[in-house]
């Protein structure tokens, strides 16, 4: 073997290609083909903008509820990339990971593979090791040339599409929106889980002849008071209850996830009341997580306009009776101004930092973009995201907020600080 500890073959990998993105599927199909990899189980892949994570907690919540053995893929991590891969809701442990990356590394040559293909082959090598019922893989980048797409899916959800990854997608959303629907297959159910949907959505799936079913069109959900909702599509669901997961956005995802099983009912039925129990036990880190209350303290990885609407919204919806102080710190390729004004009326003072890491928004432009778009913001700068959540949770009263958003980046480092404090 390569290497012996996970770190040095993590660490190996970031240097053996000089791109940390290198969109394209023929490097991991060459290596996939010398793998002989072929899923016999079920395949979801799962793209768009928001969601995407959501959308995979809800599939493998309900399927996890019904019993099948699931292998999940998904990116980025937060705490340790084991979160990668995970088998029946468990991470795989630093042995397994380690003796995948082996056998990519024997089939690659001298393809210098991403570390982005490099993991996701190694999740393929995992999850043909292990006897699965079904594969949920979550697109990382796009979707037409993401590594993920290297395998053929036989259901695909695209969750929702808004401007992000501009430098690779495309500057507009019709252009964004067919690279996410490159993940279609002809003859093969694609679920559109939002209401916007972009007119190239409708063009690809004509001319891929994928069966395209949107929200909206094909599926309608319905809120029923305040704890219940109803699904209405190729089956009816009613009495649904409210996600775990804060946010009405979540309905929508858990609805994009109900509608893609339903595709596959014939080869892996789940009734309603799996449905129900799956949707009470879905979660996911780092979206509307709340970390300590009095002062309360959420994080959240919101780190595009879309996102940050919907982060806005809930903050709007789940008021506290004093200030709300917000931790940023965000990656320099995002819309990082764009960003900062959606908070405009919500934020009471900003506690700014840098990220030290690749694409990282220095801690000065970070303080720049808020002083330069919200003109009477109050404004607290610091180098670090540990130093912002320091100062604002120091400032913090019992009955304020502290919300800490920007980048996963962000929201790993502050989650790591503030699980290490002691409030009395």
């Amino acid at each position: 073997m390569r290497f012996n500890s996970l770190h040095q073959w993590l660490e190996w990998q970031e240097s053996l290609n000089p791109k940390e993105i290198d969109l394209g599927l023929d490097r991991v199909k060459q290596v996939l083909d010398k793998l002989n990899i072929h899923f016999t189980c079920p395949v979801i892949t799962v793209a768009g903008t928001n969601g995407k994570g959501s959308t995979v907690a809800f599939l493998e919540s309900i399927l996890n509820a019904a019993d099948y053995s699931v292998g999940c893929y998904t990116s980025p991590h937060l705490f340790e990339y084991n979160e990668r891969i995970r088998i029946n809701k468990k991470n795989i442990n630093d042995q397994v990971l380690c003796s995948a990356f082996e056998k990519v590394d024997q089939a690659r040559g001298d393809i210098p593979l991403t570390y982005f293909e490099f993991g996701t082959l190694a999740a393929f090598c995992v999850f043909s090791d292990h006897q699965l019922d079904a594969v949920v893989l979550e697109i990382g980048l796009g979707g037409r040339l993401d590594a993920v797409n290297v395998v053929d899916p036989d259901v695909s959800i695209i969750s929702s599409v808004d401007i992000d990854h501009t430098d690779w997608l495309g500057s507009d959303i019709e252009s964004i929106a067919k690279e996410k629907a490159g993940i279609m297959r002809p003859d093969k159910p694609v679920i559109y889980g939002s209401l916007k949907r972009p007119a190239s959505i409708d063009d690809v799936a004509k001319e891929t002849q994928a069966n395209l079913i949107a929200l909206g069109q094909d599926y309608l959900y319905q809120c029923i008071g305040d704890d219940q909702w109803q699904l209405t599509g190729l089956n009816r669901y009613d009495n649904l209850p409210m996600p775990t997961m804060k946010g009405a956005y979540q309905i929508q995802n858990a609805a994009a996830a109900i509608m893609a099983l339903n595709q596959l009912s014939d080869r892996l039925p789940v009734d309603a009341a799996q449905i129900k129990q799956g949707l009470q036990q879905a979660s996911i880190t780092g979206r509307y997580q709340c970390l300590q209350t009095a002062p309360e303290i959420i994080v959240d990885v919101a780190h595009n306009t879309q996102a940050a609407s919907v982060l806005c919204e809930l903050l709007n919806q789940q008021t506290v009776e004093g200030n709300t102080y917000a931790v940023i710190a965000m990656l320099a390729d995002k819309a990082v101004d764009e960003v900062v004004k959606i908070f405009a009326s919500n934020i009471d003072e900003w506690f700014t930092a840098g990220l030290d890491v690749p694409r990282g928004l220095a801690s000065g432009l970070m303080a720049k973009a808020v002083k330069e778009n919200l003109a009477n913001a109050k404004l607290s700068a610091h180098e670090t995201v540990e130093e912002a959540c320091e100062h604002a949770v120091k400032k913090a009263q019992p009955n304020d907020r502290v919300i800490i958003f920007g980048s996963f980046y962000t929201v790993s480092q502050a989650t790591q600080y503030i699980n290490g404090l002691t409030f009395g």
